[in-house]
């Protein structure tokens, strides 16, 4: 079995990756290891996903933000504390003249609606379930040995994607060197209602244990991602709803009522997870196998998202026709490492200064927050990172469509 491009795993960077590439005429084949539409399917869980501005555009440019858009709730101001401290910073998305600094939108959502996508798409064949037990890489292709319930059969793709996670099977397979750091948190996520329309506000509370974050969603929901000691993440999801809304309300306050009513929870391990390369030949390591981020900030699906519109334009403005090419990877690597560090950087410098208990760390935190908070040319400055525009910015993230040469 042969294509020109192969994506290990369908979760939500490889399927997004998959639907950017798809206008260009690679034959793709997408292998996924849990059977799609399966209700263990990790990537399309109950989450609130919070797509910034630029990954908004990404989306609209591949054709999916179209199938969103109707269950997708605007953030238009961003309210940043410290846990018992002085200092509050508003982010207003009015002061900087736009309607929104992006959406939230569940992630089951969005699971449907790019599996819908994919199926529709005549050019992207997903196998799933199927795992991948061998890569050699080597010559004009590279061969990947799959597992499925029908037997075993050797697939050659002229370019293999790693997309499967921070777990990533490809890239441990070929001993990619690769930081790992476990923060000792967990965040604990569940949708809450509150007795306060949310009108579009998001609160982010920076803690010693990660961000106490409510996010806008559909009706008169919201997302709620409570960072907590790992050790005390059990403790948290055993507790009955009426005590986990009361002590919620004590970490939050009363910034959008009482906290009535609290969904199923679940608990993700935060940790980073970064590999040293992201390119070799006939190889690209994309999303939380390159980078797996904490969630201080929710920039790791934007960032997953802006790595996969990268690929598609130097694919789309390639002549050449192989996509495997070590040139073009060798580009597609060089222009990510900008944003890639930048982005970690911030968000593993701010959970971990957050977490530092000395009085230094702590007047850095409140003189931080201040300046931010009377100065709004900082203000702008953050924004407009946060809304994904940090270094070369693809021009499916700047409203453009991609046009194969």
């Amino acid at each position: 079995m042969n294509c020109d491009i192969a994506i290990v795993g369908g979760g939500l960077a490889g399927a997004s990756l998959a639907v950017a590439l798809a206008p260009l005429g690679y034959d793709i084949k997408v292998i996924e290891a849990v059977p799609y539409k399966a209700v263990e399917q990790p990537s399309y869980d109950d989450r609130t996903l919070a797509l910034s501005h630029s990954s908004c555009r990404i989306l609209s440019g591949i054709g999916l933000w179209e199938m969103l858009q109707a269950d997708a709730t605007a953030i238009r101001k961003i309210y940043i504390t410290e846990l018992a401290r002085p200092g509050r910073v508003v982010l207003d998305s009015a002061e900087m003249g736009l309607t929104q600094f992006g959406h939230v939108v569940e992630a089951r959502r969005f699971g449907a609606a790019v599996t819908s996508l994919l199926e529709k798409t005549g050019n992207i064949e997903v196998i799933s379930p199927a795992t991948v037990k061998n890569i050699e890489i080597g010559g004009p292709t590279a061969s990947l040995s799959l597992e499925s319930a029908g037997g075993s059969e050797v697939l050659q793709a002229r370019l293999v994607v790693a997309a499967d996670g921070a777990n990533s099977f490809i890239r441990d397979y070929l001993k990619i060197p690769t930081e790992k750091r476990d923060y000792g948190q967990t965040a604990v996520i569940c949708n809450i209602t509150p007795e306060i329309f949310h009108e579009g506000r998001a609160f982010e509370c920076l803690t010693d244990t990660g961000p106490f974050a409510v996010l806008p969603h559909t009706g008169e929901r919201c997302g709620l991602v409570w960072s907590v000691a790992t050790e005390t993440a059990t403790e948290i999801l055993d507790l009955d709803d009426e005590t986990f809304l009361a002590r919620a309300q004590v970490r939050f306050g009363d910034q959008l009522g009482s906290f009535l009513k609290a969904g199923q929870r679940t608990a993700y391990p935060l940790k980073l997870v970064r590999a040293s390369e992201d390119v070799r030949e006939r190889l690209v390591i994309l999303g939380n196998a390159a980078h797996a981020i904490h969630p201080i900030g929710a920039q790791g699906f934007n960032l997953a998202l802006r790595d996969a519109a990268v690929l598609a334009e130097i694919l789309a403005d390639d002549d050449l026709g192989d996509p495997g090419e070590t040139g073009l990877l060798n580009t597609y690597s060089s222009w990510r490492q900008q944003d890639q560090r930048g982005t970690i950087a911030a968000s593993d410098g701010m959970t971990r200064l957050f977490s530092n208990p000395s009085p230094f760390a702590a007047g850095l935190r409140t003189t931080g927050l201040i300046a931010h908070a009377v100065s709004p040319m900082l203000r702008r400055y953050s924004a407009i990172k946060a809304m994904g525009y940090r270094g070369r910015v693809p021009r499916l993230a700047l409203g453009e469509l991609l046009r194969p040469v």
